[in-house]
């Protein structure tokens, strides 16, 4: 959607918007976005020229220490996204609607989404599920709120759909592409394909109005996201298939920790030059 280059993204300061996803639909323009859950990341992916910043529950995993996603509370995110929010100067912020927070009815997800936008600032929410998620959607957008949909896998389902599966083979797809009409047509002004065949993907995409953002959805979407920690190298053990990781940041830290950690047993840290003199 931008100039790859940060001085480029960060020469006009220009707030992304929801009319920029779908302009870049229908131009053809790749749309991108990374989850971020604090303001030096936030900063850093911003002035990258990323276009959105997901404050994902994936914080879960990848902040506070929980095995899956299913822990997570409005509470914990809603200073995680504050912090995102308020270092992004350009990228769009959205912020995930945990577990809980808006499955038991319209009432309770449109006070869950007015949490975000008043208290954390956020610039739109997201919410998983297809059909069973629309009438929420669809309320949330009444109320002047921008609503990014997330079907295919969904993390906080995984239990109820058997653990980590690729979603839209075989007779999935006719689900999904109804489980997709129905969040364009509750308002969504995007929608998340998580771990969905290449092929039903594409088709999904084709049949939508508004753009589709791949998570291991292949390469005929209109956008792509992924989580931070994993393109960066920080995570450990099984990386899913769909990620290329850019860096190995986990190995830098590590090296730097243990070099520290001799420089100062061994006295080497901190020598002259790192004091100060009367």
């Amino acid at each position: 959607m931008t100039d790859p280059s940060a001085a480029a993204a960060q020469a006009g300061l220009k707030r992304v918007r929801t009319r920029h996803f779908q302009t870049a639909k229908e131009s053809g323009t790749k749309i991108t976005g990374l989850t971020s859950y604090d303001q030096l990341t936030a900063q850093i992916f911003d002035e990258a020229g990323i276009d959105f910043l997901l404050v994902g529950d994936s914080a879960g995993n990848n902040v506070l220490g929980f095995d899956t996603t299913l822990p997570v509370t409005i509470d914990e995110l809603i200073p995680l996204t504050r912090a995102v929010a308020g270092a992004a100067k350009r990228a769009f912020v959205i912020a995930d609607m945990p577990f809980g927070s808006y499955e038991t009815g319209i009432d309770e997800a449109l006070h869950s989404a007015f949490r975000f936008m008043k208290e954390a600032h956020a610039h739109a929410v997201k919410l998983e599920g297809g059909v069973r998620s629309a009438e929420q959607i669809r309320r949330i957008v009444s109320a002047g709120i921008p609503v990014m949909a997330h079907i295919g896998f969904t993390p906080q389902s995984e239990h109820g759909l058997g653990g980590h599966r690729i979603q839209g083979r075989g007779d999935q797809v006719e689900q999904l592409l109804v489980d997709a009409h129905a969040v364009e047509d509750a308002g969504a002004f995007a929608v998340v394909l998580e771990m969905v065949t290449s092929d039903a993907a594409a088709r999904v995409t084709r049949e939508l109005k508004i753009p589709t953002i791949g998570v291991g959805a292949g390469p005929d979407v209109d956008g792509q996201l992924l989580v931070w920690t994993d393109w960066a190298g920080f995570s450990t053990g099984r990386i899913p298939k769909f990620v290329r990781q850019y860096a190995n940041l986990r190995q830098a830290l590590t090296d730097a920790a243990v070099a520290y950690q001799a420089d100062v047993t061994s006295g080497q840290y901190p020598a002259p030059e790192h004091g100060y003199t009367d």
